[in-house]
């Protein structure tokens, strides 16, 4: 793959640059460059080359090497399942299906595992049954299809908002109102390939990305939100609320674990407090609308307890 640099990439180190453009890690980029795999205008430069305007980046990336998700005994908590769909609560750690570095332990091997083998193909090897992800550190519902019919259905629900999905999450600092809706285009953070970021509206390089969210509570320097997506973009919830200024409470990727709450209490809670708490689609064989929810996990109680202490 080949990039000309423009104005806005001078300066730029030459693996952040190649990494705001691709799926690349800024690591393995750097590796890519001392292995000779990258040219800048035909010659061989340093990880830290300063990109210049004009520059032409010329990448030949490795063929990527096979690999098929393996079963592990891994419990889960099934909240439904049938023939054709599962519905998991997914605890707050777990990867939803194995990627570079992480290639196990993740819900897919224990998915894997639990339905000996019968899910949906669709998703490839990598990612057999999966419809629709949450973060790592985001725990809670989804669906999981069992079977390519499945697979195609509730795909289809999905692009066209048929599928609700429900959250719930602490935010830093207060709302002036009790709820409303954010409508801000997401796409690739400019910089850093790992985050998101809202673009202006029009960006050819963002999606459209619709949040409604309310009030539940407002505590001490924190707000209790009950949130409802209409698109799903990756980090749409996170990236949202850190653009209007309140992060969502230990996520340290888009802005928090910098007030004197977080740091008191770091060594007892990690990633962002965010749950999905509720799911209702439409069975993709009985046509029958469903309803799934799940109680708070034992984390946000007992955040939520904390919190309602200080007042």
């Amino acid at each position: 793959m080949t990039f000309t640099a423009d104005a806005a990439a001078v300066g730029v180190r030459l693996d952040s640059y190649i990494a705001s453009l691709t799926e690349l890690s800024r690591s393995a980029a750097a590796r890519l460059i001392e292995s000779g795999d990258v040219l800048v205008s035909g010659r061989v430069e340093s990880k830290k080359y300063l990109i210049k305007e004009g520059d032409r980046v010329e990448i030949t990336l490795p063929e990527a090497e096979e690999y098929e998700a393996e079963p592990e005994n891994i419990p889960l908590s099934v909240i439904y399942e049938d023939g054709d769909i599962i519905v998991i609560n997914k605890p707050k750690g777990m990867v939803v299906h194995p990627a570079p570095g992480n290639y196990s332990g993740t819900l897919v091997n224990a998915l894997l595992y639990h339905c000996r083998g019968s899910l949906s193909g669709i998703g490839g090897v990598m990612r057999p049954g999966i419809v629709h992800r949450i973060d790592k550190d985001t725990s809670g519902l989804l669906v999981v299809a069992k079977n390519d019919m499945a697979h195609r259905a509730l795909s289809s629900e999905l692009s066209h908002h048929g599928i609700v999905r429900e959250y719930h999450a602490l935010a830093l600092g207060g709302f002036s109102c009790d709820g409303g809706t954010i409508s801000l285009p997401i796409g690739r953070h400019p910089k850093d390939r790992k985050r998101m970021a809202v673009h202006p509206a029009g960006s050819p390089t963002a999606k459209e990305a619709i949040t409604h969210y309310e009030v539940a509570e407002r505590l001490p320097g924190v707000t209790y939100l009950r949130l409802r997506l209409e698109t799903g973009r990756t980090h749409q919830i996170r990236v949202h609320m850190s653009h209007l200024g309140h992060p969502l409470l230990f996520d340290e990727v888009y802005g928090g674990g910098k007030t004197q709450f977080e740091k008191r209490h770091a060594r007892r809670f990690f990633g962002q407090t965010l749950h999905a708490a509720r799911l209702s689609l439409t069975h993709p064989r009985t046509q029958e609308r469903m309803e799934f929810e799940c109680p708070l996990p034992e984390y946000f109680t007992e955040l939520l307890e904390l919190l309602r202490q200080k007042n």
